[in-house]
């Protein structure tokens, strides 16, 4: 019998897990978390108002659910948890997905001061990450800066223009949709430093932000056709040439957006320079503005303007990080692989894996992990019979709770998923996520009440 841990129990960790069940009759896999929650970014990265794609919670928890899945939450691999050589040891297989698990930076003057953010430090709090910062986002902010144009871009803009009414049948924690009702933003820029058609976020996203209430979105039609693609986007790829469709209707349609309180601003060839604090934080940000180098990227031009900006979001990209134990390229921010094979000094390391974003870097959508999963999978299976050749000590669970790790099952997230129902009934909305540790701790251990 195969036996098998996933690491991570994402989309990447539960198409793994999927495949593998699947394809052969005898394997067993163990998916582990940090955290007590399955799902990861599906629970913790998709916005609470996109339901649509939250929904495939769904159908990863049929792979949670299958009998020869088990999943083990709030189970810390490397440093101050399970070392990879113990899993090792316990396991013929491991195949680690666990994401780009830190943001890239501007490298700028003023990143560190009060009211600079990550992009993924604002989501997170709203979606009630348990290692979230505890709030004060939006603290005296009357205009906001996103900086990125990529689809994480477009959600936290649109969260900043959102109101109560619309937010609050969505599962945010309470303390977020609060803050946020009371939110006095009425500008938020969200700025990139190439040009339209070279934007990352996808057409519905953006389209979205035009639906938003009482909320007018606006493009400098000028400032837009320094690329050439914006003027004629006839031979731009379809997705691309839709982007920029939607942006030229933003630019044209100013005038009906009069009267409008709150206002998005979708800025293009502006790069960030520098944090300009006032009143020590954030007070504004100073960009450069670039201009196409007819080779694909931008160049400075030496001409520089200021936009206000009390909260700075930043939005530039993920990155892995190393896990203890594995080796780990640094350049890419990737784990070295051979279609899914970690790669240990050039040569396959046996019964070592990797897929999703640790394996490729933070590329491609939701869907993109299955076919990368599914490569990973079939490099794993082909290897099985050299792999079952090594005995194991016995079950996994008993050797990890006989060295004190008790991990939440499947249960365990059962009970969690009935506190947050209950936490929705007293505050008259829905399912309302548990925002903290011991919350979701507590709620854990009433499994068995």
């Amino acid at each position: 019998m195969l036996r098998v841990a996933v690491i991570g129990s994402g989309p990447s960790g539960c198409y793994t897990a999927q495949g593998l069940v699947q394809q052969d009759p005898g394997v067993r896999v163990d998916v582990l978390d940090r955290l007590p929650c399955p799902y990861g970014l599906v629970r913790y990265g998709v916005a609470p108002d996109h339901e649509k794609i939250k929904s495939l919670q769904h159908s990863l928890r049929t792979v949670l659910e299958h009998e020869r899945v088990r999943f083990l939450g709030g189970v810390r691999v490397g440093p101050e948890g399970v070392p990879v050589s113990r899993l090792r040891e316990l396991y013929h297989a491991v195949v680690y997905c666990v994401g780009a698990a830190t943001d890239r930076r501007l490298g700028i003057p003023g990143e560190e001061l009060p009211g600079s953010w990550s992009a993924t430090e604002f989501v997170s709090w709203y979606s009630a990450h348990p290692d979230a910062a505890g709030g004060g986002f939006l603290d005296g902010v009357r205009s906001a800066v996103v900086i990125g144009v990529g689809n994480v871009a477009v959600d936290v803009t649109r969260m900043l223009a959102r109101g109560a009414a619309e937010l609050n049948p969505t599962d945010m924690p309470h303390a977020a949709l609060t803050a946020l009702a009371a939110s006095r933003v009425t500008r938020v820029h969200m700025v990139g430093r190439r040009g339209p058609s070279q934007a990352r976020f996808t057409t519905k996203e953006l389209r979205e932000l035009g639906t938003l209430p009482d909320t007018a979105v606006v493009v400098d039609p000028a400032e837009s056709a320094l690329d050439p693609a914006y003027t004629d986007p006839s031979s731009l790829p379809g997705p691309q040439r839709r982007n920029v469709e939607v942006l030229r209707g933003w630019a044209t349609g100013t005038a009906r957006n009069a009267g409008a309180r709150r206002l998005i601003r979708v800025r293009f060839f502006l790069r960030p320079s520098e944090l300009v604090a006032r009143e020590g934080r954030v007070g504004a940000v100073r960009f450069e503005r670039t201009a196409p180098d007819g080779h694909g990227g931008v160049t400075g031009t030496g001409r520089f303007e200021e936009i206000e900006a009390q909260l700075v979001l930043r939005s530039v990209g993920y990155r892995g990080v190393p896990l203890e134990g594995l080796p780990f390229d640094a350049a890419r921010g990737t784990v070295p692989h051979l279609a899914g094979r970690v790669l240990r000094g050039g040569s396959v390391a046996a019964g070592e894996y990797v897929a999703g974003w640790i394996k490729r870097g933070p590329t491609g959508v939701i869907g993109t992990n299955r076919s990368c999963a599914k490569e990973t999978v079939t490099s794993l299976l082909a290897d099985a019979p050299l792999l079952t050749g090594r005995d194991l000590p016995g079950d996994p669970l008993t050797a990890l709770r006989a060295e004190g790790v008790e991990p939440v099952g499947w249960q365990g997230w059962r009970a969690i998923e009935r506190a947050e129902a209950r936490l929705g009934a007293s505050l008259g909305r829905g399912v309302v996520k548990l925002p903290d540790w011991e919350a979701l701790r507590s709620a854990a251990r009433t499994a068995g009440t």
